[in-house]
């Protein structure tokens, strides 16, 4: 059977191959607003009790692709992992190809101070569905209801959860971040303890603002009392209890960016400094603004001047933090850093005679960025780690001629993702992994061109992969979605790779029976992941343990019709997932007027389990 298509529009960012900007970027100035969200997804059906006809004319499908079979289960302790057989490549093992990627020893460009951003002002400025697992749900469903009629009786073809004893997404972390904010924790002890009853039920369920236009709302934290939500031009916090409004911080313009990272309940957020009018229906992105997220308040915002020169604020695509250093970008204006505390400036990258700039950077428990030099066709990008408090590299890494874009995995050990030679697969957005030493030297590559591997990179945006985990000296990724048991089920594995290496290991968790695997961050050791549902269960929350790949079940979400509903209009590919403590949070990045009135919209959804 054919896999439907993925929605047809991905955020901005999106995966797949980019075209190179012109100066100062695509479209009107600060950019065009991020496309809108997937449509509502379609309701989950009962299963008929009468086999469903087919209808007259069938929507295009892709040309239905062979599924490769999952990886041979580990080997017997002591024994080195089964060897794939014969033309069938184990998931991961790396392809014959060139060398894009191997580092050339030659010292790369310095990220320097040249002028200060504007000084920030302090206190408050003035005054997501899954088409494509829906659509498989639905025809999963009519298929299942087909009566067979075996010797006379009646038989019913059910789901089977698989696994159930025993999930933005992404790797790095923050080492003073709170739990649940994709901090690693490795080393430490875990912290999220099963429940002494995993079933779990709705918390709290915001319906989402219905604007006329796209309105971005990226961005989500949660903290030991509190659940912090971007909303249209604002910031809002829920408390744990209820989810009953605790603050909220008005913007004057949109929401357009923001980190998952959190230091000392701080993280940072970019938005617009004004509402659309008909003289600027696209106001620039270009302020920057840290919100304290237990205080429910903005310490301080404020922008930088552009990189090319003028008095115009720079346009701004991403914000991270990396201890007391708050660091933006843009892939054509360059970036800035800031002192977390006060808004301080820190340093801006210099744009030197090579024409080098700084396009994005990532954060957590190191600084890192990719540098990109001269003019295309011919472009040399650079991976560096960078001290917080200067911008000098600390070591830098080059790739290779010909890959004109590349994102950033984890900052600690520095992992680099990049398409090189276009030969990413299911529009996964990277091929290729590059494990960076602290001499900026490679340490391993790890190939992922077999499309084995559900790992994704957003085309331009550096800190923007999703569905790898960095942990235990390992990268933890699902595989890409296959076919299950049943025939016509949808399942897929948690698997991993060893990081001094870049070989695959004989790690592998199952997601069970028609349910889908995503990795969210470490605990401790252990990788907490979240199992997107069938038809007619609901979603399951688990510890998966990094030595043994034992899984324990923290959370199973209610399987009744209108949770289930509500959670399946959500996809790990769109939105974004928080969990800690027995509560898991899904929101939205970006809203509007919904098309149909079929089904509720949510601008979150929460769970909690006893």
């Amino acid at each position: 059977m054919s896999t439907p298509p993925p929605p047809s529009q991905p955020p901005s960012g999106g995966f797949g191959a980019p075209q190179d900007p012109p100066p100062g970027g695509f479209g009107p100035p600060g950019g065009f607003p991020p496309p809108p969200p997937p449509g509502p997804s379609a309701p989950a059906q009962q299963p008929p009790t009468q086999p469903v006809a087919q209808p007259a004319t069938m929507p295009a499908q892709p040309a239905a692709q062979p599924v490769p079979p999952p990886p041979a289960p580990p080997a017997a302790p002591g024994q080195p992992a089964a060897p794939p057989a014969p033309g069938q490549p184990a998931y991961g093992y790396p392809q014959p190809g060139p060398g894009y990627g191997y580092p050339q020893q030659q010292p790369g460009p310095a990220t320097t101070p040249m002028y200060a951003p504007q000084p920030p002002a302090t206190g408050a400025p003035g005054g997501g569905g899954n088409d494509k697992r829906n659509q498989l749900m639905i025809i999963g469903a009519a298929l299942l209801a087909v009566v067979l009629i075996v010797g006379g009786g009646l038989w019913y073809a059910s789901g089977d959860s698989g696994g159930g004893d025993g999930g933005q997404t992404t790797a790095g972390g923050d080492a003073s971040a709170s739990a649940g904010n994709d901090k690693p924790q490795e080393g430490g002890a875990a912290k999220e303890n099963a429940p002494s009853n995993p079933k779990a039920k709705t918390l709290f369920n915001l319906p989402s603002p219905q604007p006329a236009e796209q309105v971005g709302t990226i961005g989500s934290w949660i903290t030991d009392s509190t659940y912090v939500k971007s909303d249209v031009s604002k910031v809002v916090g829920y408390n744990l209890v209820d989810g009953g409004k605790k603050w909220e911080i008005p913007l004057p313009g949109e929401v357009c960016g923001a980190t998952k990272h959190v230091s000392q309940n701080k993280s940072a957020i970019l938005f617009r400094p004004t509402q659309p009018t008909a003289e600027t229906k696209y106001p620039a992105c270009s302020e920057v603004g840290v919100i304290d997220l237990e205080a429910g308040k903005l310490v301080w915002s404020g922008n930088a001047k552009s990189a090319s020169g003028g008095d115009r604020p720079a346009n701004l695509r991403e914000v991270t933090i990396s201890g007391n250093t708050v660091a933006a970008a843009d892939i054509s204006t360059g970036g800035a850093a800031w002192n977390l505390a006060d808004g301080k400036s820190l340093w801006v990258p210099k744009v030197d005679a090579e024409q080098c700039r700084d396009t994005g950077y990532a954060g957590g428990e190191a600084l890192a960025v990719i540098r990109k030099c001269g003019q295309s066709p011919n472009y040399t990008l650079y991976a560096q780690v960078l001290d917080p408090t200067t911008g000098a590299p600390k070591s830098s890494y080059k790739l290779s001629p010909g890959i004109d874009y590349a994102s950033i995995v984890s900052t600690n050990p520095l992992i680099v993702g990049a398409d090189v030679g276009k030969t990413a697969k299911n529009a996964t957005g990277v091929s290729d992994l590059f494990v960076v030493d602290d001499k900026g030297e490679l340490k391993a590559r790890i190939a992922l061109t077999s499309g084995n591997f559900a790992g994704r990179c957003a085309a331009t945006d550096v800190e923007k992969c999703t569905g790898m985990v960095v942990g235990n000296g390992k990268l933890y990724l699902p595989s890409y979605e296959h076919q299950g048991k049943e025939g016509i089920s949808r399942t897929n594995e948690l698997l991993s790779f060893d990081l001094a290496t870049g070989k695959q290991t004989s790690d592998r968790a199952d997601a069970g029976e028609s349910y889908q695997l995503t990795p969210l961050r470490m605990d401790g050791q252990n990788v907490i992941a979240y199992k997107e549902p069938p038809y007619d269960k609901g979603g399951q929350v688990v510890s998966i343990d990094g030595k043994t790949m034992k899984e324990t079940l923290l959370m199973e979400n209610p399987a009744d019709k209108a949770s289930q509903r509500a959670e399946i209009a959500f996809s790990p590919d769109y939105s974004e997932y928080r969990y800690h403590n027995g509560k898991l949070f899904i929101s939205r990045t970006s809203v509007r007027k919904p098309i149909s009135d079929r089904d509720p919209e949510y601008l979150f959804i929460s769970f909690t389990a006893s």
